[in-house]
């Protein structure tokens, strides 16, 4: 029996045979193992291949034998063959202990032997050189067999290990795992990688519970697909209505939900055109007001709610124009994730639980989907709003839609109380298209929600229907379609794009800032993605920290990130707040990062007509390094925001020349300012605007992010904690005392 070694050795293997001493103390494992009889032709070893072709004979291996020698010249009598025909057998010759010992003594210094050392070492030992240049030979080939085979036992063991590894995690992973929907479930132990991941189990979760709700109602007819096949991953109907399956949705018919949703649209309609005596707009203000009673009895058949109120009513209107192509702005609202990014400092988590009607055509008229979103302030102090709504999509004219959101009593019922405490009565928009990229919105939001306990400081705001309300909604949505109308111009202004020679540069740039505000806004609110500490200061402010993992993000540090928030009440307008947080001469007085040195502007890019909304790129310069700053500001007529983060200088100037950057690892902090929702009548009466003075005051929100362990794993110190609530400390102060409102 023999083992052929005809295949070439891997590189593996030659890289261990390169160092004589290395290959020695690997065979050296089986010391104990017998030396194998070789068989072998006649070669020349430096043919290449030869080696190689060497047969390893087991026949006559045993205790104190020693290696055979095969020479060719030297035959046994002829032996009969199989098929008759005779067969010489090649003649054997054994090494006495004395020559192995030897040859095994130079093989340990030199495994290839020269011409010069083998006729040495022949003459020595009474062998013929080309006995001696066969037994290296052999002796070669066998070391690599051994370290094959050794090689072979360790790969299969740590084989085996990663498939019981394999074995266990998928366990785990099972255990884990939703049984309806396949997705892994959350866990407050469990830093998810991305938004995106969490939605997709958010969105699976809620289907989950669909279902669960659909079996209790019994509304499954016979010989129809079982519930969880319609929810499970991969499946090529996930995207197809449950109601194509089943008759019944939370009780309710498909045909009872379409004749929901119309009436919803006739309402939005309606209450969007309609003026006095529904609207009656405020002296004071000059707010529209709903007139309440003469809304119950303009909608008394369509609302299903009947006797008194239990829950506050906020309603509202707004009229604007917005920069943006009619079709595209339909389609954002109808995709889930493009409406989430439009609005990014007012949704935090948002899904499309089902699909009832796709709608007709590319432009998805009629399309018709239950959708769950949580909406937030950029404060963890205010508890975010849960509610659940069907939107439809409605072309009421060849130059106008209707996007229209509203609550189904019947299935509010069937969810959870907690996620029950908003809903929304028929909200929206009604679009008007005005030709060259514009288009007239009308933005209705109402909502009933119940009565909670809110910070002092934002009561104001709340109560008044600011916060949630449509004002904010259309600020927002006029700035987010400005801010990409900048972004795909290619006719801007040196003035407007200083600091960057290319068209390729001035997107990067706008691009990393847009994402640097969306982690911004993700990072500071009240959503269940965080977990929120009230710490205590010495100046008597309120901080809230929470900590998260990053494990694999690379558009953010990876190790553990620290976030604390504070808010406070300045007595000064939101206007003149965000021009002096935004004031590049005035950075030193409340920027700790800049060390009170002064800060040049390396690019300033803008992006919507306001002054206020563009992107900065500053640098300073301290005794102990230099930094630079990526800066972003966002204005509106209802929010203003101000977010930064220290950049990578080689990373910022690949982004500069047009490269992607979204793997360039950012973590941002800023402010957010908001007007307190003291609404008065102007001090004075006069026609230039900066004399007009008010009452009311500015609520001003500080975030800083800082990473606590470069380490994911590592646990969060006090030490980091201390030293994130004093840059609030300081920075507050700061601030203060530039604004001389110390007693503030």
């Amino acid at each position: 029996m023999s083992i052929k070694m005809s295949n070439p050795p891997t590189s593996r293997t030659k890289d261990f045979f390169a160092s004589p001493a290395l290959s020695l103390s690997l065979a050296g494992v089986f010391r104990g193992a017998t030396v194998a009889a070789s068989e072998v032709e006649e070669g020349d070893e430096e043919s290449g291949g030869r080696e190689e072709a060497a047969e390893i004979s087991s026949e006559n291996t045993g205790p104190g034998r020693s290696d055979d020698e095969a020479d060719p010249d030297e035959l046994l009598p002829e032996e009969q063959g199989e098929n008759g025909k005779k067969k010489k057998r090649k003649k054997y010759h054994r090494h006495t202990t004395d020559q192995i010992r030897e040859m095994e003594t130079l093989f340990k210094e030199s495994p290839h032997p020269d011409e010069k050392q083998r006729q040495q070492l022949s003459k020595q030992l009474g062998l013929a050189p080309r006995q001696v240049k066969f037994w290296f030979q052999n002796r070669r080939t066998q070391i690599k067999a051994i370290q094959e085979r050794h090689e072979n036992s360790l790969l299969k063991s740590e084989m085996e290990k990663l498939r019981d590894e394999n074995r266990s995690m998928r366990e785990t992973i099972k255990k884990a795992c939703c049984p309806n929907c396949g997705f892994a479930t959350t866990s407050k132990d469990t830093s998810m990688t991305s938004e995106e991941q969490q939605l997709r189990i958010e969105n699976a979760r809620l289907k989950a519970e669909i279902e669960k709700l659909r079996a209790a109602a019994g509304k499954f007819p016979g010989g129809t697909a079982s519930p969880s096949s319609s929810c499970s991953a991969g499946n090529d109907q996930e995207n197809r209505s449950s109601l194509d399956f089943y008759t019944g949705f939370f009780g309710l018919e498909k045909s009872r939900i379409l004749e929901i949703a119309n009436l919803a649209v006739d309402e939005l309609t309606k209450m969007a055109t309609a003026g006095e005596p529904l609207w009656v707009r405020s002296v004071e203000t000059g707010r529209e007001i709903l007139n309440y009673d003469e809304y119950v009895r303009e909608f008394s058949n369509e609302n299903s709610n009947n006797g008194p109120v239990k829950r506050s009513i906020e309603a509202s209107r707004e009229t604007g124009v917005v920069f943006f192509d009619l079709t595209r702005l339909v389609q954002a609202f109808m995709d889930v994730n493009q409406w989430k990014e439009m609005f990014p400092c007012m949704i935090s988590k948002a899904a499309t639980v089902d699909i009832i009607c796709s709608g007709e055509g590319d432009n998805k008229n009629g399309a018709l989907q239950l959708m769950f979103a949580e909406l937030q302030m950029l404060t963890p102090t205010v508890p975010t709003r849960e509610v659940y709504f069907v939107r439809q999509c409605k072309q009421l004219s060849a130059d106008s839609w209707a996007i229209v959101d509203v609550s189904i009593d019947k299935l509010e019922d069937n969810i959870d109380v907690s996620l029950g405490k908003c809903r929304k009565r028929p909200s929206g928009c009604i679009i008007q298209d005005k030709c060259n990229g514009h288009c007239k919105v009308i933005w209705v939001e109402h909502l009933e929600c119940q009565k909670i306990t809110v910070p002092t400081l934002y009561r104001s705001i709340i109560n008044s229907g600011l916060a949630f309300g449509a004002k904010h909604w259309m600020a927002t949505l006029q700035l987010q379609c400005e801010r990409l109308v900048f972004f795909m111009a290619t006719n801007v202004p040196t003035k407007d794009s200083s600091g960057v020679t290319t068209l390729a540069g001035r997107k990067s740039i706008l691009k990393l800032a847009q994402r640097m505000t969306w982690s911004f806004c993700r990072a500071i609110g009240a959503s269940s993605y965080h977990t929120w500490t009230k710490l205590s200061t010495k100046a008597g402010d309120s901080v809230r920290v929470s900590s998260r993992k990053n494990l694999n993000d690379p558009g953010e540090p990876l190790g553990v990130i620290l976030c604390a928030v504070s808010s406070v009440w300045l007595p000064v307008s939101p206007f003149a707040l965000f021009d002096f947080l935004r004031d590049d001469a005035r950075r030193n007085e409340w920027d700790i990062m800049s060390t009170g040195g002064p800060v040049q502007v390396i690019a300033n890019l803008a992006k919507g007509q306001d002054r206020g909304n563009s992107v900065t790129l500053h640098a300073t310069k301290s005794k102990e390094s230099n930094m630079w700053i990526l800066q972003d500001c966002c204005t509106n007529a209802f929010e203003s925001m101000i977010v930064y983060a220290p950049v990578d200088i080689t990373g910022m100037q690949s982004v500069i020349t047009g490269c992607d950057s979204s793997n360039l690892s950012i973590l941002p902090s800023g402010y957010s300012i908001l007007p307190d929702g003291l609404e008065t009548r102007p001090m004075v009466i006069t026609s230039k605007p900066e004399e007009r003075t008010t009452e009311g005051g500015s609520i001003l929100t500080v975030a800083f992010q800082i990473l606590a362990n470069a380490s994911p794993t590592a646990k969060l110190t006090m030490e980091s904690v201390e030293t994130v609530n004093n840059l609030i400390a300081c920075t507050l102060q700061n601030i203060k005392t530039s604004l001389e409102c110390e007693d503030s």
